[in-house]
């Protein structure tokens, strides 16, 4: 079956064409690298995985309930129309808002992957181009991961939000080389990194478990890539080309706040927009997500040296302005820490099994 049997309303254009702007840049430098940068490349190596053996796909998922969804996290509870929903309609609606989420995740890796190869094009320096290239690998691999959870667990793809799509768009479309690092590396890798965050943190499924906490293990090291790269570019700049990369930041961060809400699930129940928009500003959950979703992207922002006026009244006004002085460090390290810790229960599961199927062989042999 093709993925368009899967959509529930397929994309208009099958393959999505951005302008290439700028130019491919080579380096005939090959030893001068910075420390840091080369150690994360080879960190980016040695934690490469394969997504079909790290990950136990012979688990079960419920996909009318992928991610044990509690009801007072659905925006149409205690609504009207909560009422008069069956069972079966709110295992539909579950089923629809697990797609969509995990639908925004995966589009948003293939356009993490896009904008890894970019940057090995475009970025000047060759440690930041080695480092990239591990990237591309790990969206890839992501990409191909969260499709896999999406056709064989689900049975069910949203296409991409529009925001989300705009989003990408104008970062892929910007000149600069920095542009793509701060888009995807800072922006949409920060609500991807809070949106998985809150799932893994929340949910008892043991297969989206393991898929985010493994993901989110890659992504540590992104971030960190970016925050390295953009800190040390950064602090070259005049102020009138720091104050264009702010304003990009602003109008990113009140577009992801805005309109990346999952709307479009609640019109495919039949909701008008208008009375759908509303049903998710009421959403406590949303208000939550909305608070987490800034966790990763403020104190980055500040930490690569976009901090000044008009963006520290923008995140003031998002009510996050005080999250500029988290520890992002300790967040990525436990997100390394939780993957690590996935690993050894389920190897501890695994060895305990073995161990036990020898001894019960043992057993029956000797009673023979």
């Amino acid at each position: 079956m093709s993925t368009y049997d899967y959509y529930t309303n397929p994309p208009q254009e099958p393959v999505w064409s951005v302008p290439a702007a700028g130019a491919a840049r080579f380096s005939w430098e090959y030893e001068d690298g910075r420390d840091r940068l080369l150690a994360l490349y080879q960190k980016g190596k040695d934690k490469q995985w394969d997504g079909a053996k790290r990950i136990d796909w012979d688990l079960e998922v419920d996909p009318y309930d992928p991610l044990g969804t509690p009801d007072e996290a659905l925006s149409l509870y205690g609504t009207r129309h909560w009422s008069k929903m069956t069972e079966k309609d709110k295992g539909d609606l579950r089923r629809h808002y697990s797609s969509w989420q995990f639908s925004q995740f995966l589009h948003g890796e293939q356009g993490a992957m896009v904008c890894a190869a970019r940057i090995v094009e475009s970025v000047p320096d060759l440690d930041a181009k080695f480092y990239s290239a591990t990237q591309t690998m790990d969206e890839a691999r992501h990409a191909e991961i969260y499709a896999r959870f999406l056709h064989e667990k689900i049975g069910m793809l949203y296409p991409i939000n529009d925001n989300l799509q705009a989003l990408l768009g104008d970062t892929l479309r910007d000149s600069r080389w920095d542009m793509p690092y701060l888009g995807m590396q800072v922006l949409i890798e920060g609500l991807a990194l809070a949106a998985f965050g809150m799932i893994r943190d929340t949910t008892e499924k043991p297969l989206p478990k393991q898929i985010l906490a493994y993901v989110m293990q890659d992504e540590a090291r992104h971030v960190a890539f970016g925050r390295m790269a953009l800190r040390d570019y950064y602090r070259q700049l005049t102020d009138a080309e720091r104050r264009e990369r702010e304003e990009f930041v602003i109008e990113g961060c009140y577009l992801m706040r805005d309109r990346i809400r999952g709307i479009e699930v609640l019109e495919d129940f039949g909701i008008p927009r208008k009375e759908a928009e509303e049903y998710t500003e009421q959403s406590e959950f949303l208000h939550l997500f909305r608070k987490l979703l800034f966790s990763r992207i403020v104190p980055c922002v500040k930490d690569i040296g976009l901090w000044g006026e008009r963006l520290q009244k923008a995140y003031v006004d998002m009510g996050v302005f005080e999250l500029g002085d988290s520890n992002l460090d300790l967040l990525m390290s436990q997100d390394e820490e939780l993957a690590e810790q996935l690993d050894r229960e389920r190897f501890a599961a695994e060895e305990a099994q073995r161990v036990a199927e020898v001894t019960e062989a043992i057993a029956e042999g000797g009673g023979t």
